[in-house]
């Protein structure tokens, strides 16, 4: 009986570990799955990005980059168009000028997380640490308050859902993409991907660094910036910030944002 009653405790314990591992693990992985624009048009539709019909969010990640930033500010200044940037907090350390040039262009920046990393692995506690860190870096060098947060690959788990939540961020995806960080990407492709999901109300993801895309993969998210600009201006349609999108008004909210007339 005592051994078959410690056989029984065992087995409960093992259970037990087994129950907690597993529900871990859905704390963690379980919010990636909003990475599926499916998933998140349906469930969230705030996480894809979605605002005014009559605005489309603009939004770049992975700089600020000396080598590659400053092309697409000059562009989106000779269009008077204003964007959200989601930076990498080491770089905007490495490169505070660049910070401060896009808040100088009325610019939005945002938070894209200390390091590129994929979160393989739970650490909620270096999550919040790099988020916060990212926020205090942006507050200190920029001098704005960052309002947004787009996780590194799009990936949201559990840890930096809450980590963005202590911080006072909004998550925020996309519901339009250029697929402009491989090799084989170029201005035409770049356009397509882009045009095949956009619409009134919609996000917009480029990159304006390639740091975690092939070398040089920026040229072609540039070359397709001035067509894509143009193109929501045959549309109708005003882009500009996340700021200025109401995000989660979608088609029920009254575009309050401020009109831009291009050149």
């Amino acid at each position: 009986m005592v051994g078959g009653s410690g056989t029984g405790r065992t087995a409960l314990s093992g259970g037990a570990v087994g129950i907690a591992a597993a529900m871990a693990a859905a704390w963690h992985i379980g919010p990636a799955a909003t990475w599926l624009p499916p998933v998140r048009r349906i469930l969230s539709p705030a996480l894809h990005g979605r605002g005014h019909p009559a605005h489309v969010a603009l939004t770049f990640d992975d700089g600020p980059d000396p080598a590659s930033t400053p092309h697409f500010l000059r562009v989106l200044d000779a269009y008077q168009v204003r964007a959200t940037f989601f930076v990498v907090g080491s770089s905007l350390e490495r490169h505070p000028a660049l910070g401060r040039a896009l808040v100088a262009g009325g610019h939005e920046v945002a938070v894209h997380g200390w390091q590129h990393e994929r979160p393989w692995f739970p650490a909620p506690l270096r999550d919040v640490r790099e988020v916060m860190r990212t926020v205090g870096a942006v507050q200190q060098i920029c001098g704005t308050v960052p309002q947004w947060y787009r996780p590194p690959y799009g990936i949201l788990t559990g840890g930096r859902l809450a980590a963005a939540r202590r911080a006072g961020l909004r998550p925020v995806l996309w519901s339009a993409w250029g697929r402009d960080w491989t090799a084989h990407a170029d201005a035409r492709s770049v356009r397509a991907s882009v045009l095949a999901d956009l619409t009134g109300g919609g996000t917009v993801l480029l990159h304006d660094a390639d740091g975690w895309s092939a070398p040089g993969a920026w040229r072609a998210a540039l070359g397709a910036l001035p067509g894509l600009l143009a193109e929501c201006r045959r549309l109708g349609l005003t882009a500009g910030p996340l700021a200025e999108h109401g995000v989660g008004h979608g088609d029920t909210g009254t575009y309050t944002g401020r009109t831009r007339r291009h050149r």
